[in-house]
């Protein structure tokens, strides 16, 4: 992978990546039609990272069709796919790791001790395996991107990183590979995420700064839905991930909430400024 990377560079082509866990959907060939638009080269990686799921979390059972991924990835015209092995990311002896002290201490990180260290240790190997020259990642794993962000900036990475909007079903539910473990029912019940969210932002919109008030309309409405629990419904400033009191800076609504099963995350940007998500 990195011949053919300093090949294309030596070239002068323009690299660029969209890293995934396979298991694809229109939220990931959404960010490959960005990265088609600014690339000369796009190149897919394809891995299930072992080190970001806990000891009682899904790996083994996360789905997995490569063949199927590989037939959407022609479609959308991408070049490479970079297809490496448990060993080959992680060979025997493996023991340096990559790790924030602040971004990762609230919310995913308290529920997902150790995540965000794997997140951050295979995002930094996919980016010395494939050296582009930019990275395209969703909106929807808000805090994952932030972090992504931190660490190219405070380790001096030569990567941009381009984000992807959230891609909804038409009923509002967010895309995830995880919503195939839902059951019909599931299904309905999930969608009270996205419905949460939606009257966080229409209270917002309509002038509501008290942040309390949000965050217990976030719970209210997401209580309401039979069979879900909630590990947490927050407002939190965007560029530091804390919890105001009062809304006077680019502000999330973050949700992780179980439906039967299954875990699943959403938000969306209440406000918006000179911060980019």
């Amino acid at each position: 992978m990195q011949e053919a990377s300093r090949t294309w560079r030596a070239a002068g082509k323009r690299i660029g990546l969209v890293p995934t866990m396979g298991s694809l959907h229109e939220g990931h060939l959404s960010l490959m039609r960005i990265a088609r638009e600014q690339a000369d080269v796009r190149v897919v990686s394809h891995f299930v990272n072992p080190t970001q799921f806990g000891p009682d979390e899904d790996f083994d059972r996360y789905p997995r069709n490569f063949d199927r991924d590989r037939d959407l990835c022609r479609e959308e015209s991408v070049d490479v796919i970079f297809y490496p092995s448990r060993e080959e990311m992680y060979p025997e002896g493996h023991s340096v790791y990559v790790a924030d002290d602040r971004l990762s201490a609230v919310l995913e990180g308290v529920h997902r001790p150790g995540h965000f260290r794997g997140v951050l240790t295979v995002v930094a190997k996919l980016f010395h395996a494939v050296l582009p020259d930019f990275a395209v990642f969703g909106r929807k794993d808000a805090q994952q991107l932030l972090l992504i962000r931190r660490m190219v900036r405070d380790l001096n990475f030569p990567v941009e990183i381009v984000s992807g909007p959230t891609v909804r079903e038409p009923d509002g539910l967010a895309l995830s590979s995880r919503n195939a473990y839902l059951t019909p029912r599931e299904r309905l019940e999930a969608l009270s995420l996205s419905r949460a969210l939606r009257e966080a932002k229409r209270m917002y919109d309509e002038g509501e700064r008290d942040a309390n008030l949000l965050r217990a309309v976030l719970r209210e409405n997401l209580s309401r839905a039979e069979g879900a629990r909630t590990e947490y419904a927050e407002i939190v400033e965007v560029d530091t991930l804390t919890p105001p009191d009062r809304l006077q800076r680019p502000a999330l609504a973050v949700l992780a909430v179980h439906i039967g099963n299954t875990r699943l995350i959403d938000n969306m940007v209440l406000a918006e400024g000179d911060f980019e998500l």
